[in-house]
């Protein structure tokens, strides 16, 4: 985390967020600059190890925090999931879709049960987390954030699974944000590019020498890191962010301009 804070500490003071994918990564850090702004946040994952450790986290940063073992693809869970928060903390300001599926694999040695899963957990999982939220949401003014990738819009090889799913959610935020605006729900999203110190790159950029074409090919010639994009998340689900809904914002470095590897500092 930031050793001091880049926004107004009370930003989110008496909020309430439901955060799904919430435990790892960059949710996790979207979580934690969430706690320091003071909201009360109920997280859920897979794994009931690492709800209860974000949790005792959360907790120890001054927020009202719990969370609950919930598979996104599984509607029934995220429903009772929502309704848990709802009960425990008053009704939902904002909505983290966060959780993710990614491995590199050419389609045609992907199993459709692979292809399948990535999908139901990125998009259904999108879906079923903003669906089952919407009777809790605090309207006017609640605003929902999925996680995307630059894969939603830059097609890549051996990211056929992820570059589908993406593209969905993409699409299912601009959707929302039509259909749920009248109400006063903002819906927006954003897509990350290459964030250090995460599993993605870890998968992705492992290798000393794929990271470095991969740095060169970048606008900025560097990878961002999880500061940036949860500082991104607190502004766009902000009051300082109210008239913006289904944008898709992008920080990425300038990954989704192209390769960027030809231009020489000036």
């Amino acid at each position: 985390m930031s050793p001091q804070p880049t926004f107004q500490p009370d930003l989110m003071a008496g909020k309430v967020c439901f955060m799904s994918g919430a435990t790892s990564g960059i949710n996790l850090q979207i979580a934690e600059r969430f706690a320091e702004a003071g909201a009360a946040l109920f997280v859920i994952s897979r794994s009931s190890d690492k709800v209860e450790a974000t949790v005792e986290e959360l907790r120890g940063l001054g927020a009202k925090a719990d969370g609950a073992a919930v598979d996104v693809r599984d509607y029934s869970l995220v429903e009772k999931a929502v309704a848990d928060c709802a009960n425990a903390f008053g009704p939902i300001d904002m909505v983290l879709a966060g959780q993710a599926g990614n491995f590199l694999a050419p389609a045609i040695g992907m199993s459709a049960n692979a292809f399948k899963s990535v999908v139901d957990i990125d998009l259904l999982g999108s879906f079923h987390v903003f669906r089952a939220s919407f009777t809790h949401l605090n309207r006017p003014g609640a605003s929902l954030l999925a996680i995307t990738a630059p894969q939603a819009t830059n097609p890549m090889p051996y990211q056929t699974h992820v570059c589908a799913a993406k593209a969905g959610v993409n699409m299912l935020v601009k959707s929302l944000a039509m259909e749920w605006g009248p109400s006063g729900v903002r819906v927006n999203a954003i897509s990350p590019g290459p964030i250090d110190d995460t599993e993605g790159m870890r998968r992705l950029a492992g290798d000393p020498e794929i990271a470095a074409k991969y740095k060169q090919a970048l606008a900025l010639r560097r990878w961002g890191s999880k500061d940036n994009i949860a500082d991104a998340a607190l502004w766009v689900t902000s009051e300082a962010a109210s008239y913006v809904t289904g944008t898709i914002l992008e920080i990425d470095g300038g990954i989704s301009l192209g390769d960027a590897s030809s231009a020489l500092p000036i």
